[in-house]
């Protein structure tokens, strides 16, 4: 397989204006599964991401004491206790969501490696897998069996640590030692998942497509929580329904070019998640834009 580039001539093929007759339902509804005491901050960023990138409706499940925070910082989102997900009647909820996103902030835990797991199990939607969910599933289940079960359903994001524990699970060196195209192929291999590497040029694998390298992005956007910028970003393209493959390429390339804007606006020096988050819209409208004849 090749490398190719994602740039906004592929970007384009997807993002187009919206049909005058658009309501929130067709837009996509999106479970944010993230956030415990002490990293609300990973939830709130991911599910304003996830707005702000056209979902049309966005639940996140965390501690019933946890709502305040959320709420206040995402007004536009609504919170269910995440004790729905192992309730007796989860599969009429989970059913509702047309994407889950899973892992920013949420702790590593076995609770956590079974609730990951009911969801796998139990939804025929896709799924992102970030940040502590890669971590648990690293932990709980090293021959990432949840993942590998449901090959063209997942879509993982690891930067080059959560890679290296992941790779460790596949008997694999390093991302380092392997070098980065290598080591995202071997991922994509191992666990039939789309994974998108985070780093300068982000890759995205799958097997059976050409590795993708994306030209959008920069060093400002080396801060705590644009990861969970990014999940929020995919998440709402596989809502929408787009295929992992496509989310995951679009997602970073929209994430990088938030990212460009803002330090064209602010600069690179102090630039913040939530700025990247603020400046979506932006990005997604330069790519819904019709190109000069």
């Amino acid at each position: 397989m090749n490398v190719i580039y994602t740039d906004m001539n592929y970007a384009r093929q997807f993002i187009k204006p919206r049909d005058p007759d658009t309501h929130k339902g067709q837009c996509g509804r999106v479970l944010i599964v993230a956030g415990s005491e002490g990293m609300c901050g990973a939830a709130a960023l991911c599910a304003k991401a996830a707005i702000r990138s056209g979902s049309g409706l966005v639940t996140v499940a965390l501690d019933e004491k946890l709502f305040p925070i959320v709420q206040v910082l995402v007004p536009e989102a609504t919170c269910v206790p995440r004790s729905r997900i192992m309730a007796k009647d989860r599969d009429s909820f989970l059913s509702r969501f047309d994407s889950i996103a899973i892992g920013p902030g949420i702790g590593v835990s076995e609770e956590n490696y079974q609730m990951i797991y009911r969801i796998m199990q139990e939804t025929e939607c896709i799924k992102v897998i970030d940040a502590d969910g890669l971590n648990t599933l690293c932990s709980y289940d090293n021959k990432l069996s949840c993942m590998t079960a449901y090959p063209g359903k997942v879509v993982i994001t690891p930067h080059p640590g959560e890679a290296d524990r992941l790779l460790k699970c596949a008997g694999a060196s390093t991302v380092r030692e392997m070098g980065r195209e290598n080591a995202v192929r071997a991922l994509a291999d191992f666990t039939r998942a789309t994974v998108l590497l985070k780093g300068n040029e982000t890759l995205v694998a799958q097997s059976g497509h050409d590795v993708s390298c994306n030209t959008t992005g920069n060093p400002g956007m080396a801060t705590g929580g644009s990861g969970d910028v990014l999940t929020g970003v995919i998440a709402s393209l596989c809502g929408i329904g787009y295929n992992g493959y496509a989310a995951a390429r679009i997602g970073a390339f929209i994430h990088g070019l938030a990212g460009d804007i803002a330090a064209e606006h602010l600069g690179q020096w102090g630039m913040t998640s939530m700025d990247i988050v603020s400046f979506l819209p932006l990005a997604f409208k330069a790519a819904a834009e019709k190109q000069n004849p």
